[in-house]
């Protein structure tokens, strides 16, 4: 297999280790009559398994000539749909249509976070998603409060989403070899109540300003937002700093950022 020049505006690199192909495939674990979506499916290595095992896939992908060419590479079976478009315009909600999907991929290392903030704001129509990623965005995905690694991103898939860090990937596995490590993940999203979707606004404004000054202790850097009281009332710390919050704490923030609760 092969051909196609990876293209480094892309953030093209190629999976070619069958074993890892092997293994992702089986963390899949696709059935018949699942809706699985692919994002970035490139030269095909885990669509062909993956439709050879559920029947169905539907492929997003930028590149024109991947997208033109992948038909071809993996024979023109009928179960396979290709979207040639942005995953990062991409209405996932529309491709749904009413049921739930799974969205799997070697997502493009340079647009990897803000895809993910895109599929979490999708994340109703989403079964679940399994990802390789740059390993540094899986250690933000799963760090816990008090890790440097802790941030905006942290919080809010964690908002979203249960997520399992199922196992790494060096560079050797791709062409050409990034130079970074990868690691696969399992991101499912959590049923959220309304109380939770009514919070979501608040939460976002105070998790993303929080960690704009992320050195600051959050008297500082949520004043615009919130009085030194009003952060007291929330039950915390006026003086401590962002990364030490969990979850729970920024939606109890959350919760008093209006002036009449």
């Amino acid at each position: 297999m092969g051909g196609h020049r990876p293209r480094k505006r892309f953030g093209q690199h190629f999976l070619r280790d069958q074993q890892v192909i092997e293994r992702i495939v089986a963390a899949i674990d696709p059935k018949p009559g699942q809706r699985l979506v692919e994002i970035g499916p490139g030269e095909g290595v885990l669509t062909r398994p993956v439709l050879a095992r559920c029947g169905l896939i539907e492929v997003i992908e930028l590149d024109r000539d991947l997208a033109s060419e992948l038909n071809r590479r993996l024979g023109q079976p009928p179960g396979l749909t290709i979207h040639q478009a942005d995953a990062l315009k991409f209405d996932f909600s529309a491709l749904a249509g009413g049921d739930t999907i799974r969205v799997i991929g070697n997502l493009p290392y340079n647009i990897s976070t803000p895809l993910i903030f895109h599929l979490l704001d999708q994340a109703g129509v989403i079964e679940d998603m399994v990802f390789m990623l740059q390993k540094e965005v899986v250690d933000r995905l799963t760090a816990a409060p008090g890790n440097r690694q802790y941030g905006r991103l942290s919080v809010m898939a964690g908002f979203y989403c249960e997520m399992e860090w199922l196992f790494d990937v060096g560079p050797e596995a791709f062409h050409p070899p990034p130079k970074v490590d990868s690691a696969i993940i399992r991101m499912v999203p959590k049923p959220l109540n309304r109380t939770d979707v009514d919070l979501l606004p608040n939460l976002d404004i105070v998790v993303r300003q929080a960690f704009s000054q992320r050195r600051k202790t959050l008297r500082k850097s949520l004043s615009a937002l919130l009085t030194e009281d009003r952060i007291q009332q929330a039950g915390i710390n006026p003086q401590a700093r962002p990364e030490t919050l969990s979850l729970h704490q920024f939606k109890s923030l959350a919760r008093y950022l209006n002036p009449e609760t």
